[in-house]
């Protein structure tokens, strides 16, 4: 079988945490034999964008970070010009991204090749709708993969659109029978619907003794009764603002605690000065075998999110006995 993989979740140079799950999951398929071709739709901003979004304070996406080789697994982006006219454009017609990226997918790659057409995500440049278009086109099965906040936030805004793309796939797949109710509450008829949980890797994450493992990481100071942690991005909807506020009122009744914050975000910053008089340890982005080291040094893990589909950090939290 010979599987064209779209995926919005690339495996970044400054990012050692990012599309973990979708890297783990290539592995797998490799193992049985599946061949694949693994692309990432991005768009490359002008020098007139790039002003614009400085002066927006809007973030500035460099698709050289992506890495382009990871224990044999390798990522080809498909790359298109964004421009002020594009914009323009995206604004009149929002499947315009789709359908240039879709265009520029077919132009790199022979797609009557392929068996089937597999999409992970429909953020950003929705992966799934440039397999709508590509598998239309060349009378493809595809399957579409969704994770979250696909559906609780950007199919709330876009329901038409994006029922039309999950009802035309062969397998619409799920990580939550939650989030596939959220999804028929939006018109989705679930026909084609599987619900697939997120697991978790065993190798990584396991149980070990608490008190040798903070040792390890320096945490262990003789004092802290308790370590109590968050794993993910510091970000709003991580609910990363209320972490100070939480952390505070534990803290109020268990004195002899120690908080270690796993993950980086914009909210870093203001997270540090609010919490400049608790004991804190902030991490950054580390790799999962690290994370998996101060999960198992925390004695539990909260997780206050606004949004979730099915969280990992859940799962490999309780591999770890945390």
């Amino acid at each position: 079988m010979r599987v064209l993989f779209i995926s919005n979740f690339p495996r970044l140079k400054s990012n050692k945490s990012s599309g973990i799950f979708v890297f783990k999951r290539l592995q797998i398929m490799r193992n049985f034999g599946i061949e694949f071709v693994n692309t990432i739709p991005v768009f490359s901003d002008d020098i007139f964008v790039r002003l614009l979004k400085r002066f927006l304070r809007k973030p500035v996406f460099n698709f050289h970070e992506i890495v382009e080789e990871e224990e044999a697994i390798t990522y080809i982006p498909s790359v298109v010009e964004n421009s002020l006219l594009l914009l323009v454009l995206r604004k009149l017609r929002y499947s315009y991204d789709s359908q240039k990226s879709a265009d520029k997918i077919s132009q790199s790659f022979d797609i009557t090749k392929f068996d089937v057409i597999v999409a992970h995500g429909m953020y950003g440049v929705p992966a799934g709708e440039i397999a709508y278009f590509l598998a239309k086109k060349y009378n493809k099965p595809f399957v579409v993969f969704l994770h979250g906040s696909d559906v609780n936030i950007f199919m709330k805004k876009r329901k038409t659109r994006y029922v039309k793309i999950l009802e035309g796939a062969s397998k619409t797949v799920f990580v939550s029978n939650k989030l596939l109710n959220t999804a028929r509450s939006f018109g989705y008829r679930g026909d084609n619907a599987i619900v697939i949980p997120n697991g978790y890797d065993p190798e990584i994450f396991y149980p070990v003794d608490k008190i040798e493992m903070r040792k390890q990481l320096g945490l262990y100071d003789g004092k802290s009764k308790y370590y109590v942690g968050f794993v993910g991005n510091l970000v709003h909807i991580k609910r990363a603002d209320k972490l100070g506020e939480i952390f505070k009122k534990i803290n109020a009744t268990l004195l002899e605690t120690k908080f270690i914050v796993v993950g980086d975000g914009p909210l870093r910053k203001s997270l540090e000065d609010e919490l400049k008089d608790l004991d804190v340890v902030f991490t950054g982005i580390i790799p999962q075998k690290e994370v998996a080291k101060y999960m198992n040094a925390m004695d539990i893990m909260i997780l206050p999110s606004r949004n979730e589909g099915w969280p990992c950090v859940v799962l490999e939290a309780q591999a770890c006995g945390t």
